[in-house]
């Protein structure tokens, strides 16, 4: 419990600075980063993925409601979309959750490592869909959130790295997509905590102050150190040329991404 309160504040700045900084989601920060420390705090292996998962889309229920008010108050969510991706999002996250549950772990840390490595590969590359379409009917959208939903859920992100590339794609307004992908971030990260809390409810090896596979002692000390990292961040990128910023943190998923994907 003590290792925990002192290490999950310092997993919280750390995501809040990347998010701040780079633009990318805190999962990809918080996940790697609770799997050690539950490592350290002697968790059964078997669950440590699940955990981390959980854990993480559950601290994203809080940052992503200041995201979306901040995103709502300038206009740039677009409601409608957002309403037709939520329903597939949900269907998708729940699946998503019982995925990552039902897999051996060292599959989970694999997947998660490759995925790491194609996040580092679109940011130090500065790789982006080119707009070749308009945004499909109800029933496009909601498949493309179930498909987001899953991802989501499977590696413990708030979607933004999915759905912004998405909505680009579809010649959305780069502003619009950005704010829309944040507001989608909170049917994901809500779905995501109750589906995990479900999932995990049962399982007897969780340590205390668990409920299912999310662990609250880590998700305090991630949320209230977090917040005022991400604004911190938020400066310190306006001083710092934005392309040698994002390949710094490319190297830095790179070595996240070796790492999980050997089975560490």
């Amino acid at each position: 419990m003590l290792l925990s309160v002192l290490l999950s504040p310092l997993v919280g700045a750390a995501a809040g600075l990347s998010a701040g900084m780079f633009g990318v989601g805190g999962g990809l920060v918080i996940v790697p980063a609770l799997v050690l420390c539950f490592a350290a705090l002697g968790v059964a292996p078997e669950i440590i993925m699940p955990l981390a998962l959980g854990t993480s889309l559950t601290t994203i229920v809080v940052t992503s409601i200041s995201s979306v008010h901040a995103h709502h108050a300038m206009g740039n969510v677009d409601w409608l979309v957002w309403r037709r991706l939520s329903p597939g999002i949900v269907v998708g996250v729940v699946v998503g959750v019982q995925t990552a549950a039902s897999l051996p772990a060292g599959i989970m840390k694999t997947a998660f490592g490759l995925f790491a490595l194609i996040i580092a590969a679109q940011m130090a590359f500065q790789l982006q869909p080119a707009g070749k379409r308009n945004l499909p009917g109800r029933t496009g959208l909601s498949l493309a959130g179930t498909i987001i939903g899953f991802f989501s859920a499977l590696f413990g992100i708030g979607g933004g790295s999915l759905t912004v590339p998405f909505l680009s794609f579809c010649e959305v307004r780069m502003q619009q997509a950005v704010a829309t992908a944040a507001a989608c971030g909170l049917p994901i990260a809500v779905a995501g905590m109750l589906s995990n809390i479900a999932v995990g409810f049962s399982v007897q090896s969780l340590p205390k102050f668990s409920t299912g596979f999310v662990y609250w002692p880590a998700v305090l000390g991630i949320v209230i150190a977090s917040v005022p990292c991400a604004r911190m961040g938020a400066r310190l990128a306006q001083r710092l040329p934005p392309l040698v910023l994002k390949r710094c943190f490319a190297g830095f998923l790179c070595v996240i991404g070796i790492f999980f994907s050997l089975g560490a």
